[in-house]
């Protein structure tokens, strides 16, 4: 199966490199982290004004989207766009609307309201994971029944990213046929929208409950898993691409402290210890970067795709953890200060180390691709 990202017209070199400039710029101007800081610590969520500038002046709402939808570009922006995204941790929905929600109801290929409110900015959630947050068809806790005619949606689904912000909720559910996809209103009755304290202050999540809630049907004849699995590798790649950024931005930061900071007389950066430490945090970097970059070369590709999505993962995820940690203590005491930024790295490694599957979960799925 080939998870190629359903996207529009491909940018060219100098385009891409216009995009990731101008992404840099806004989030600079935005702050970089304190956008982060901005928001609630019990209630984290959306930057709207950061999210208005990014994902409808500048239209990243609509990247990897169809061109019918207003679409443009496809996995190879994406990749750069959340590459630039995760060195600042910008709280914005790109992952869990754009990506996550976007490609799902663009594989549906029967929700073009839908996916022409999410290309104009407006903010859809996926809520499929199963309690350990990963995706697996046969643990979907959402049931769907039909009662003249309508789909009618009953459970839980939890890990909903963004699930707060969201105008529509995308929801798996399972029924006769297998696992299907249904398009449903969080204000409407019989749904319930609770957003959860998350280590991570750059991203929102919620836990939805669903109590005999009349929704659409996207999917038919439990088509719905497959479009799933084939929105979510594009996801992961994301997701990677995200925690590169956040890698790099973690070593940059480190490099720029221990070149800087003195102690007997020297910069501790002459210290061997920590020149290994640092050369350790590169190594780590450049191989996440070759293993997304692998990953976008491979979308194109007939079966190489899923694998290669996995690969990404499972290596960016422990990078990002390491690199992030070894952030914190080399930075000494002020690393462990809510003052300083390279808590907010760690924690966000920490929170996408378990998003979409942990490293081992992926390594497992790997096997299985392999295994024929």
């Amino acid at each position: 199966m080939t998870s190629t990202v359903t996207g529009g017209q491909a940018l060219s070199d100098t385009e891409l490199d216009d995009l990731r400039a101008t992404v840099r710029s806004v989030c600079a101007d935005a702050g970089g982290t304190a956008a982060v800081r901005r928001l609630p610590e019990r209630s984290p969520g959306v930057d709207a004004e950061l999210w208005d500038t990014l994902g409808r002046q500048v239209g990243l709402a609509a990247l990897g989207l169809p061109e019918s939808a207003g679409g443009i570009g496809g996995l190879a922006e994406i990749a750069v766009v959340c590459e630039e995204l995760g060195r600042t941790l910008a709280p914005v929905p790109l992952l869990s609307s754009t990506v996550l929600a976007g490609q799902v109801l663009a594989g549906c290929g029967t929700a073009d309201e839908a996916l022409a409110e999410l290309a104009g900015g407006a903010v859809h959630a996926l809520a499929v994971a199963a309690p350990d947050g990963a995706w697996r068809p046969d643990a979907v806790q959402v049931k769907v029944t039909w009662r003249g005619g309508v789909p009618v949606v009953d459970g839980t689904a939890p890990f909903v990213l963004d699930g707060g912000d969201a105008r529509a909720l995308v929801v798996a559910a399972a029924g006769t046929d297998g696992v299907d996809l249904f398009l449903a209103d969080p204000g409407s009755p019989g749904v319930t929208v609770r957003r959860v304290p998350t280590l991570d202050l750059s991203r929102g999540q919620a836990i939805v409950t669903f109590s005999g809630a009349r929704v659409r049907a996207l999917t038919a004849g439990g088509e719905g898993a497959n479009v799933v699995s084939r929105a979510l590798d594009v996801a992961l790649v994301a997701l990677a691409a995200e925690q590169l950024g956040g890698a790099q931005a973690a070593l940059d930061m480190t490099v720029a402290h221990v070149r800087d900071r003195a102690q007997f007389g020297r910069a501790i950066g002459g210290f061997q210890a920590v020149k290994h430490t640092c050369a350790d945090m590169l190594l780590r970097v450049e191989g996440a970067r070759s293993a997304v970059l692998r990953a976008v070369h491979a979308a194109d590709s007939r079966g190489g795709s899923a694998e290669a999505a996995a690969v990404a993962q499972s290596w960016c995820s422990e990078a990002f953890v390491s690199v992030a940690a070894e952030c914190v203590h080399l930075h000494g005491g002020m690393g462990f200060t809510w003052e300083h930024d390279a808590h907010l790295y760690f924690r966000r490694a920490q929170s996408d180390a378990v998003l979409l599957g942990g490293a081992a979960f992926h390594r497992e799925r790997l096997a299985g691709l392999l295994s024929w």
